[in-house]
């Protein structure tokens, strides 16, 4: 297989992460080129409204905020590729990557930027208003739009619980969603959830269709099984629909030379976005089990282009 070229800084993934790593990694000289991957500018672009990211007073669409960061990134000589890395090896000292299975390219450093996939119902109408508005997979990040309005949380785990106390605050109910008998989340944090008048939990449910309009969500359809195994559908109102049954690092590529976690997410070493291997590091959701928002996304982006720089500046 062809080998055509040899870069100081090669970066997986597009993203926040990924693009403010490049803008980085461009001005300190590093001539970095990025992969963009098969969904160029990740998760974000399938977010309709991004309120929270700082600079943009009247909010901005998540492709636009993309296409901003990747123009940024262009702006500064950075090489941007829409093409998929499909295998490395970082056994030695120069990493090589196989680029759609087609070529090879090495590299001094690789910057990690693959991000984590919500995981997802699988249902037609599900997709229908992530397009349309009303179904998500971050309440920090839309959960502002549906103040004072009942929204659903589908999930029992920690995430899930997590989302519904941060829902609680800002919405008039909030429904949780379990599909089983009970919550899987930590005892503590049921309690708290529990403990707040607005929100209810209905256990054996789950959602057999959301609807709407153009608009967005209003309301939702489900089926709970009840103790005599009894299946009966209900419609649940509902303005919104929150998504929490987990996310799914993107590591697969890295897993025979990058420690992970038991969840599969990159471990980094602490205050830095080293990896175990010299010359790798890290950026953004694919490392991030906690906080998962664009803007700490593009932290990462940064530390890891400046971890970079510093690497490169010793060798």
């Amino acid at each position: 297989m062809t080998n055509k070229g040899h870069y100081k800084c090669v970066i997986i993934g597009s993203g926040p992460s990924g693009y403010t790593a490049s803008i980085y990694a461009s001005r300190a000289g590093l001539e970095p080129v990025l992969f963009t991957g098969l969904q160029q500018g990740g998760q974000l672009m399938d977010t309709n409204d991004v309120d929270n990211f700082p600079g943009y007073p009247e909010g901005v669409n998540g492709a636009q905020l993309m296409e901003d960061l990747k123009n940024q990134a262009l702006r500064f000589g950075s090489d941007i590729r829409a093409e998929m890395v499909t295998n490395v090896d970082f056994s030695g000292d120069i990493k090589v990557l196989t680029i759609d299975n087609k070529y090879k390219v090495t590299a001094q450093s690789v910057i990690i930027s693959t991000g984590a996939s919500a995981k997802w119902l699988g249902i037609d109408s599900e997709t229908e208003f992530r397009q349309k508005g009303g179904v998500s997979a971050c309440a920090t990040c839309d959960g502002f739009f549906f103040q004072g309005e009942t929204v659903i949380v589908v999930g029992g785990g920690d995430t899930a619980l997590e989302e519904a106390l941060f829902l609680s605050n800002i919405c008039k109910k909030v429904k949780m969603l379990v599909r089983g008998g009970k919550m899987r989340g930590s005892k503590i944090m049921q309690d708290k959830a529990l403990a707040k008048d607005n929100i209810s939990v209905l256990y054996n449910t789950n959602i057999c269709e959301i609807k709407g309009d153009d608009s967005g969500v209003t309301n939702v359809e489900v089926e709970t099984i009840y103790h005599t195994y009894q299946k009966i559908k209900h419609t649940i109102e509902s303005k919104a629909v929150f998504i929490a049954i987990g996310h799914k690092p993107n590591t697969d590529l890295f897993k025979d030379y990058i420690n992970l976690d038991e969840n599969g997410y990159v471990i980094r070493e602490a205050f830095s976005t080293k990896t175990n291997v010299e010359g790798v590091f890290v950026a953004g959701d694919v490392a991030d089990t906690v906080y998962r928002q664009a803007i700490t996304a593009s932290g990462s982006g940064c530390m890891s282009a400046l971890d970079a720089e510093r690497y490169l500046s010793e060798l």
